[in-house]
């Protein structure tokens, strides 16, 4: 997945906002961070603003849809 497509993805879930819509953000970061690196989920996270909308924090990292802390 593209970095445009996976920030589109995610601008559309944090439309909407909610648990579910944040379960889904969790995929699609993990699936950034796998393609991209932890730069390119740290880099969604500030300009789509997940930390305000999901609570999501540049340095988290993201594997299988779950957020596995920072480190």
């Amino acid at each position: 997945m593209t970095l445009d497509r996976a920030k589109q993805l995610l601008r559309v879930q944090a439309d909407f906002g909610g648990f579910y819509n944040g379960n889904s953000a969790k995929l699609i970061l993990s699936e950034v961070q796998r393609e991209h690196g932890q730069g390119a989920v740290d880099e969604c996270i500030r300009d789509l603003r997940l930390d305000e909308i999901f609570g999501f924090q540049p340095g988290t990292r993201f594997e299988g849809g779950l957020a596995m802390g920072k480190g």
